[in-house]
């Protein structure tokens, strides 16, 4: 199993120094988020500073962009790095993308597994040659001269992970992606349960097999080496928690834990604006199922024992190292991680 981190929010200069501080950590990759900054600008800065790291989006916002616009920044990228990009894609969700970013957004399943398929059809042209002849239901790739062609490049395929916590996108990850991005709003029991029976069902009429998707799993962490600490730490996360769930995206994982009438008291606090509210309703099953806890012991025990039976391949924490961090101290810590 890897470990991977996620980039601290500092500034385009100072982000070649994050990534050289937790390469020295040990981590295996580290990931961006498309929130409040572009989320392709700090992995270049990653690509130039470190030689061992793999790096990506997770996630960057495909229906944002065109499959021709992703697959040029996503190429140069790979090719600069010497391959080490991993290619998270998001949907996110119709108001956001109609409203916020302007784009059509429709069957959401349907439209990433072709922007998938197109984006790879774009990487095959710049790799052989080929001429142009993709089109399918939502996007299509016809036209292209050399003047427009950046070439070849001596690395292996970008992988392609698709992010998605329900079982039509996972399904979608399975029929055409190399990987699924587990959202922090999981647990290990629906993961087996639901994810990856969705994941197989894909891989089957893709003609592929599950074995080979990748699964790569965020998680929260309750940190503090006392009791109060420990009490922030879970007040933070339980307001994450209840702001992801008053989405009616996270419901079906909500309603698999028995908590669906919880998602739709938080939708309807969200929309009052009623946020300080919003905490309360996350009980501590809840928090029990989607986190691991300093209380309960070793973090890299629990995380091993979480993700068990090869449950995922990689996983990240859902918040940043800190910026005074002992470096040796996390490189224990990966290292107990990863061992076998």
């Amino acid at each position: 199993m890897k470990l991977d981190a996620i980039l601290q929010p500092v500034s385009l200069a100072e982000m070649a120094g994050e990534a050289r501080r937790l390469d020295a950590m040990g981590f295996d990759g580290v990931w961006s988020f498309e929130t409040c900054r572009d989320p392709f600008l700090p992995l270049l800065q990653v690509a130039l500073a470190s030689r061992r790291l793999s790096f990506g989006p997770n996630i960057a916002v495909a229906f944002a962009r065109s499959p021709f616009s992703m697959a040029m920044t996503a190429w140069d990228l790979h090719r600069e790095s010497g391959g080490r990009l991993i290619l998270g894609l998001g949907t996110q969700v119709r108001a956001h993308v109609e409203r916020r970013f302007s784009m059509p957004f429709d069957r959401p399943a349907a439209r990433i597994t072709d922007y998938v398929r197109c984006m790879r059809a774009i990487w095959e042209t710049f790799q052989t040659g080929a001429r142009p002849d993709y089109e399918g239901p939502f996007y299509r790739f016809q036209l292209i001269n050399d003047f427009f062609n950046p070439g070849p490049i001596d690395q292996p395929p970008i992988p392609v992970y698709i992010a998605g916590v329900n079982p039509r996108m996972a399904k979608a990850a399975g029929a055409v992606a190399d990987g699924f991005c587990v959202h922090v709003m999981h647990s290990p029991a629906y993961l087996r349960e639901i994810i990856r029976p969705a994941i197989e069902e894909g891989a089957r009429t893709g003609g592929r097999s599950a074995g080979d998707i990748t699964l790569s799993a965020m998680l929260f962490v309750v940190r503090g080496d006392t009791p109060a600490r420990r009490a922030e730490s879970e007040k933070a996360l339980r307001r994450q928690i209840a702001f992801y769930a008053s989405t009616p995206s996270y419901r079906g994982f909500l309603e698999y834990h028995g908590h669906g009438a919880t998602g739709e008291r938080l939708s309807a606090l969200m929309r009052q604006r009623k946020l300080e509210e919003m905490p309360a309703l996350i009980g501590d099953d809840l928090l029990a199922a989607v986190a691991v806890s300093e209380a309960d012991g070793d973090i890299a025990e629990q995380i091993r024992t979480r993700y068990d039976d090869h449950l995922v391949q990689r996983v990240c924490l859902y918040e940043p190292v800190p910026a005074d961090a002992d470096i040796e101290q996390w490189r224990q810590f990966t290292m107990r991680v990863k061992e076998r």
